[in-house]
């Protein structure tokens, strides 16, 4: 009961791969469950000894929940492409699994980089995420920023792994565009509608919690940065709303 599946969902990951892989190379078995790349991701990944399945994306939630389907192990790690599980995070996994002490899962911390820097504040302090968990126990729910839902108990790990999700700004404005287009639809899947509230306010408030509230400020430029990008992300969000609605009418 202590073998453990790794999974890697990829969507033109070439720049992380190959180092996605290596942070995992702890599992018994590592899927690499793939969205039809169009770069050299696939093409790296064949270099180690990981199982490839591609699958055309749908949501967040199937498409891990695919990948855990077939995998052969009871303990599942998940790894998104750009994050790498630390030495102390992997002695931890791995004793977690040995003796995980009523537990049928387990949140890691994560220690965020943005071009290059690390991120100590904004909302970051606090984050954390279910990786590691046994499969008959849980699932993932939501079309994006899914959780796990699970029948049991949680437990911690002590230490972070590392998460290089902001390559430069760019990059996180495409991100956001992404993110933002498929919360917008599961928002009008809900019926929910746009007034000046959700564009305004909403996004005022999201800046003040992370650049105030959740300290962004002692990040320096790269705080102010960042809160001003979720502030802009909020926004996003419900003009894409608001545009879905128009077209209904």
């Amino acid at each position: 009961m202590t073998k453990i599946s790794a999974i890697i969902p990829t969507l033109n990951e070439e720049i992380h791969i190959e180092a996605a892989i290596k942070s995992v190379d702890f599992a018994d078995e590592i899927i690499v469950i793939d969205s039809f790349s169009t770069d050299k991701t696939l093409e790296l990944a064949e270099k180690h000894n990981v199982k490839i399945i591609k699958r055309k994306f749908d949501d967040f939630s199937s498409q891990k929940n695919f990948a855990i389907s077939k995998a052969k192990h009871p303990w599942i790690y998940v790894l998104d492409a750009d994050e790498r599980v630390t030495p102390e995070v992997q002695k931890e996994i791995l004793e977690a699994v040995k003796s995980p002490k009523g537990c049928v899962g387990f949140y890691v911390r994560r220690r965020y980089f943005f071009v290059g820097k690390p991120v100590n504040y904004c909302g970051f302090q606090r984050d954390k995420v279910v990786r590691l968990f046994l499969k008959e126990h849980c699932a993932y729910v939501g079309l994006v920023h899914e959780k796990i839902v699970t029948k049991g108990e949680l437990g911690f790990l002590r230490h972070k792994i590392n998460h290089y999700g902001f390559r430069n700004y760019n990059h996180y404005i495409d991100k956001i565009h992404y993110y933002s287009s498929l919360k917008a639809k599961e928002l009008y899947s809900k019926g929910r509608k746009v007034n000046y509230f959700h564009l305004f306010i909403k996004p005022f408030y999201r800046f003040i919690l992370h650049y105030i509230i959740r300290l962004g400020f002692l990040d320096g430029t790269g705080g102010f940065i960042l809160s001003k990008a979720f502030a802009y992300s909020v926004y996003v969000r419900y003009v894409k709303l608001w545009l879905l609605n128009q077209g209904k009418k």
